[in-house]
């Protein structure tokens, strides 16, 4: 609007309608961008403000009289006002933006607490980044515990952002936590966070009509069943990426044989009953559960982020070094600005069975 103003005047000003009084109407340019444009618009309205004066001036050979000189004045105290305004406004809605956005992530940890980093025969680390966009809080979720039946963990990624999206994760953690302890079964396990989104999306009012209408989550669980000898990782997964398991240096992606759909599609599968697919997870191998902004975070020219590579270049370290270092990586290729969320789970079986405190009692 402040350029529109500027290019109104400047066409009344080259016209025959130039003995129209425009000097007030050009002073209100910087003073309309200082509202929404910020100190740097607001100098180039008033930048802008002051050529169309001095072209006009020139054109119509107005220089020396008083009216110019009324003009000049009033555009500089109004260009000074304006820019100190938009300054204050500014650092006013920064303020209030961190604030809600430290509540907001305040809100999320409580949710989102780190994963222990020892559980049963596996050590863990867990990674959440938020994007920094807004202070809406994401839909990324994840969970390691221990448990009678094993370490049973969980990542998912919540259609959308913002108090929806937190809702459908801490009624997903909720059940996926209550669950683990009582279930034997790992599909059990997955129906019941199924089942606990499904009754949170009938009630009313819980989520908005987007959600409604078009809302989904996907999510892969895990079970690494803690039995002497038994080194394996058991794995379902409803509509998300797949896990990279590294193996002696080279990263396997674990793609479901049978793909089933996230939670709030079920009624697209018509399927087998789903079991959980049993992979080899030897010592000294690892595992990665992440979400889609790792895969999805793109650099200047437009390139996903590398995972497979990125995993395979990493040096072998704990898992809580092994994703700082994935960390460093990831805004080393956004330059500092993710586009999307991050959360992520590591865990790997140590080649010492001595190092597991299980091992250690038992032989004591």
């Amino acid at each position: 609007m402040p350029f529109v103003i500027a290019l109104g005047v400047l066409g009344i000003e080259l016209s025959p309608a130039h003995v129209l009084m425009t000097g007030p109407i050009l002073t209100a340019a910087p003073a309309l961008a200082a509202l929404t444009m910020g100190p740097k618009g607001t100098l180039s309205a008033a930048a802008v403000a002051l050529a169309v004066n001095v072209t006009s001036a020139t054109y119509n050979h107005a220089w020396g009289t008083h009216l110019v000189f009324g003009n000049l004045v009033g555009l500089l105290v109004v260009s000074v006002a304006s820019v100190m305004l938009s300054k204050t406004v500014r650092a006013r809605r920064r303020s209030e933006l961190d604030q809600v956005r430290r509540i907001a992530v305040a809100a999320q940890e409580v949710i989102l607490r780190p994963v222990p980093a020892r559980l049963g025969p596996v050590r863990a680390a867990s990674l959440c980044l938020a994007a920094g966009t807004g202070a809406q809080v994401g839909g990324d979720l994840y969970e390691a515990v221990q448990t009678p039946y094993g370490v049973r963990l969980i990542v998912g990624d919540v259609r959308g952002k913002g108090l929806n999206a937190m809702r459908a994760v801490a009624v997903a953690l909720g059940a996926f936590r209550e669950a683990v302890h009582y279930e034997d079964d790992l599909v059990k396990v997955m129906d019941h966070c199924g089942a606990a989104l499904l009754r949170e999306a009938d009630v009313p009012g819980a989520f908005g009509p987007e959600v409604a209408l078009e809302g989904f989550t996907t999510a892969l669980l895990a079970q690494i069943p803690d039995i002497p000898g038994e080194h394996v990782v058991e794995l379902i997964n409803r509509g998300h990426p797949p896990p990279l398991l590294l193996h002696h240096g080279t990263v396997q992606a674990l793609t479901p044989s049978c793909p089933l759909p996230p939670f709030g599609l079920e009624d697209l599968y018509t399927g087998p009953p789903p079991k959980p697919k049993s992979y080899p997870f030897l010592p000294g191998d690892r595992l990665l559960l992440y979400t889609d902004g790792v895969i999805e975070a793109r650099n200047h020219d437009n390139e996903f982020f590398a995972l497979p590579e990125a995993v395979q270049a990493l040096h072998m370290c704990t898992p809580k070094e092994f994703l700082e270092q994935l960390h460093q990586q990831l805004l080393h290729h956004t330059e500092g600005h993710l586009a999307d969320d991050v959360a992520a789970i590591l865990i790997d079986r140590p080649n010492d069975e001595s190092d597991n405190p299980t091992h250690r009692h038992e032989t004591s």
